[in-house]
């Protein structure tokens, strides 16, 4: 434990080594079980405990609906605490809990969940804790409430009454375009719904007092009354043709920080700069947004909240299309992407993401994204709001990203960045990804579950941005075409099982961990590896016998000097074949080889970077009888119903219906 360069002498504090134990410090108090907000359908758990120093407990987990008699199993819980996310703007020591959640449930159901605490030493409290919680129904109009009928300006035709020339002039008991613009009180009431009639709503919002849509000069739509849960204020397509909101240039288009449980279905809305505005950091935010089978393009931004309040958005089917150009794809950064930019350098950040959450209970599924710097992502917020102990109601958690298909990015398809618990990112396809296609940048407790993704082409650093001394860290059932690397900082407890990674044909490396801490692991994965790579497996640990170390005073170093400070304390260890680093790890036990027969239709990338490729011109699913199939691990709650003796390696189990991306019929 010396091993200090000179550089970092006299800066070095608070290692953290757990040595053999008293029995009493090993021994499980159970605290507190906190329940998470609902999504519509994963439910997520965090029970905190006192000692288990030597890390051997564990919590059981079954669910069921309320009224059935069987119980179904569901994922262990996992045991965090004590890991160190450091870095320059985030440090954060993980209380000691275990965390997790259940999946794939009904919406709008009733289910109990029972848990259960052992451990070998001895445990103490009530190690039976029960919960009963109800599933969130998918947010639809109310049956209640007024209808208003709005039509665009000049509208000729027939209306349905009472009708109003103009959003603003149905949502607010008047409107107009002058220094009055603010001083109508809202018309619309919990469970009123707005029809919006095909036509261009586009203003000349610096027409002042003109008798247009009421737009002030800003071009946006302040929106401040307030639907409920069961009664939103419904903004709708009234189903007559395409509604088109027109943002004539207008950096932010709808404003929502006022307004709780609005809902937008059925409309398009372009030409802006940022379609919605739910929420600003330590200023304001809103509750319960959904947007519905919108079509968003020509956009800068789509969604966005960084307001530790936002709760329980609901984004699903829509279309994203954002300002990235559409010919071929260019990362934003990267020794690889260099021989690629023109005289005027990298590209400019013309469309920042689709869609950016922050708080908890949110669901971003099953959109179509394409042409961003970003696709989806939980908020890089800094320290949860009263760190070290958060604040329980403005905590970053469980949030749902699934379905989602995800194209032509610049940086990140999906960025966990900013999250504590109970993350889950599940059956998303990525393809064309600038840089890495996943990030926890960092997470700060865990876990956050990174299943049944698709990852094709990411070239500049393979599958995944694990850094920022994330923690917790669960890598299941994933097939990905790109290398798994380490960026800057370790990442502590992170476990793969039963992924599919077949590396990246301009990467040697195929699977290379960092870790502070010897309690991560890796087992029942597929790996495909270069010919030619001289070390295609790393394993970068603290040395045997240390169960975890965290090097470094709280915010002192950079990410770059940090990691390095890191890497003196851990042991690099390089293997050229599966066999070397099984015995040198003992990692990847029941790992195996793959290659791209093991495949319907894959084929490795070019040598071209910029290619776009076509998700329609792959066949992921697996050849019945390859390596792959039934060569996993029972991940009960996961993988349920696999078929065969065993779970298949990857996203697709053979026999069974390929997940849907994108928006639904």
């Amino acid at each position: 434990m010396t091993r200090v360069t000179r550089l970092y002498a006299g800066i070095l504090s608070a290692i953290l080594i757990l040595p053999a134990v008293s029995f009493a410090a090993d021994i499980t108090a159970a605290g507190e079980l906190y329940v998470e907000p609902p999504t519509l359908i994963s439910l997520g758990f965090e029970w905190s405990i006192q000692g288990d120093a030597d890390r051997d407990a564990s919590v059981a987990v079954t669910y069921r609906k309320v009224g059935d008699t069987a119980w179904r199993t569901g994922l262990p819980l996992l045991r965090v605490g004590g890991e160190r996310v450091n870095d320059s703007a985030h440090q954060f020591v993980t209380h000691h809990m275990f965390a997790g959640s259940i999946f794939e449930l009904e919406p709008n159901t009733e289910y109990e969940a029972r848990f259960v605490l052992t451990d070998p030493d001895g445990t103490s409290g009530n190690t039976t804790r029960m919960a009963r919680v109800r599933t969130r129904p998918e947010p639809i109009p109310s049956e209640i409430g007024n209808i208003y009928h709005v039509y665009p300006l000049n509208y000729r035709g027939p209306k349905q009454e009472p009708s109003f020339t103009g959003l603003l002039g149905a949502y607010f008991m008047g409107a107009r375009n002058a220094d009055s613009f603010n001083a109508y009180p809202a018309r619309v009431k919990p469970g009123d719904t707005i029809l919006v009639h095909a036509g261009l709503y586009k203003d000349d919002r610096y027409s002042y007092g003109g008798a247009g849509l009421a737009l002030v000069s800003s071009g946006t739509y302040f929106l401040t009354a307030s639907g409920t849960a069961e009664h939103p204020i419904v903004i709708k397509g009234a189903g007559d043709g395409e509604a088109i909101f027109d943002g004539d240039g207008a950096y932010n288009l709808f404003n929502v920080m006022a307004a709780n449980y609005n809902y937008f279905e059925g409309l398009t809305i372009r030409n802006t700069e940022l379609a919605f505005q739910g929420g600003l950091k330590n200023i304001a935010g809103s509750v319960g947004l959904t947007i519905k089978n919108c079509k968003l393009e020509n956009i800068g931004r789509g969604v966005y909240t960084d307001w530790s309040g936002s709760k329980d958005y609901y984004i699903a089917d829509n279309i994203f299309v954002g300002k990235v150009r559409t010919d071929k794809m260019l990362g934003f950064t990267g020794a690889k992407w260099t021989k690629y930019f023109g005289p005027e350098g990298p590209p400019k950040l013309l469309s920042e993401y689709g869609v950016k959450v922050y708080g908890s209970g949110h669901v971003v599924a099953y959109n179509k994204i394409s042409g961003f710097h970003d696709g989806v992502d939980v908020a890089t917020y800094g320290n949860p709001d009263g760190s070290p102990y958060p604040i329980r109601d403005r905590m970053p958690v469980s949030i749902d990203f699934y379905g989602n298909d995800i194209s032509n990015v610049e940086d990140n398809c999906i960025e966990a960045d900013g999250g504590l618990a109970n993350i889950r990112i599940f059956r998303n396809r990525c393809f064309n990804m600038g840089h890495r296609a996943l990030s926890t940048q960092p997470v700060f407790s865990g876990p956050v579950y990174f299943m049944k993704n698709i990852v094709y082409h990411a070239p500049q650093d393979g599958a995944v941005k694990f850094t920022s001394s994330s923690a917790g860290v669960l890598v299941y059932h994933n097939t990905w075409f790109a290398a798994v690397l380490p960026m800057f900082q370790a990442v502590n407890n992170q476990h793969y099982r039963n992924n599919l990674i077949l590396g990246d044909p301009n990467t040697p490396e195929t699977f290379s961990i960092e870790t502070m801490t010897n309690y991560s692991s890796s087992d029942y994965n597929g790996f495909g590896r270069n010919a030619d790579a001289q070390a295609s497996f790393i394993w970068s640990s603290p040395p045997a016998g240390v169960v975890s170390v965290f090097p470094g005073e709280a915010g002192a170093l950079g990410a770059g000097e940090q990691a390095r400070l890191e890497a003196t304390f851990r042991d690099t260890r390089k293997y050229k074949t599966l066999a070397e680093y099984q015995k040198g790890t003992g990692q990847d036990q029941h790992s195996v080889m793959v290659d791209y027969s093991i495949f319907q239709n894959a084929r490795p990338t070019l040598p071209d970077l910029t290619i776009l490729y076509k998700p329609e011109d792959f066949d992921f699913r697996l050849r019945p009888g390859s390596v792959a199939v039934d060569a996993g691990v029972v991940l009960l709650g996961v993988n349920d119903g696999f078929t065969g003796r065993a779970p298949d390696l990857g996203a697709y189990e053979v026999g069974q219906p390929l997940p849907h991306y994108g928006p639904r019929p």
